[in-house]
């Protein structure tokens, strides 16, 4: 698969799009896009399309499914931020308002959700707000509350990116190979949010119980950003709401070993192996 690039205007935003569509043999005898559900593939708070590496060609190659990704704005080559901190509901925001956008503009209908940190959050947030044109989600990393460990990380992270502003191999020139003019406002449209005091007590729980697609919940055991209890909440939210409760199965938790916070680059083989045959089975293969 080729995986061709474009923007779309979007909310007032200029979002570029990379998409790769099957060919009929490698999609499967009789499949259309229109019958087969597409991957999105939804970035880290400091990600875009070149950062997920191999990845987005592993999925194609592996499922045989349109695979789509976007970069957020403020990030590679979409529009900049106007200002940051986000708004404390930026996640939700994305979720609701821009994700189905960039999915009616790109002429996706039914949609199977790949989403690492962030990315995860905002996949979970879509799959409750989005009802049956999620087909099935995937998160890696997801956050569904902050903990002392994702303000350490961070501060960590802060600390790093200010002590080599001007180190050319430093933190700051690696992702400016990535974001460009973007790269302070894709820093610090991360950082300064989660650092700020009244995002301390954000939390998204709560939407959990609406979500009815299933749904397969992955983590690095090393993850410097979140402990175990992401992973324990989301898979025991998932489906809480609907009629009779969660059926069984819904929601799935792997904790991956030897991990950290990004499974698909750090353990490949073992995120393969769980992500993929998911992915088949949720479109029909």
């Amino acid at each position: 698969m080729t995986f061709e690039m474009r923007h779309l205007d979007v909310a007032g935003m200029r979002l570029r799009v990379h998409h790769a569509v099957a060919e009929p043999a490698v999609a499967g005898a009789g499949a259309t896009a229109m019958r087969r559900p597409t991957v999105v593939l939804l970035h880290e708070g400091l990600g875009c399309f070149e950062l997920w590496r191999d990845f987005p060609q592993r999925i194609a190659r592996a499922t045989g499914l349109d695979v789509l990704a976007y970069d957020r704005q403020g990030y590679g080559g979409s529009s900049p931020l106007d200002r940051w901190p986000r708004p404390i509901d930026y996640l939700n925001r994305e979720s609701e308002v821009v994700l189905p956008q960039v999915l009616d503009h790109a002429g996706v209908g039914e949609a199977l959700l790949v989403g690492h940190s962030d990315g995860g959050t905002i996949a979970l947030l879509a799959a409750a707000a989005l009802g049956g044109r999620i087909a099935g989600i995937a998160t890696m990393a997801a956050h569904v509350f902050v903990e002392d460990i994702t303000i350490a990380g961070i501060r960590d992270a802060v600390a790093l990116y200010e002590t080599t502003l001007t180190d050319p191999k430093g933190m700051r020139a690696r992702l400016a190979r990535y974001h460009g003019e973007n790269t302070d406002g894709a820093f610090h449209g991360w950082s300064d949010t989660w650092l700020t005091p009244q995002f301390r007590a954000w939390e998204m729980t709560g939407r959990l119980g609406a979500i009815g697609c299933p749904s397969l919940i992955m983590q690095g055991d090393g993850d410097e950003y979140g402990s175990p209890a992401q992973v324990e909440a989301i898979v025991a939210g998932i489906g809480a709401d609907q009629p009779g409760g969660a059926p069984a199965g819904l929601a799935t938790g792997l904790m991956i070993p030897d991990c950290g916070h990004s499974p698909h680059l750090q353990a490949p083989a073992a995120t393969d192996a769980a992500l993929m045959p998911f992915l088949r089975r949720l479109a029909g293969g």
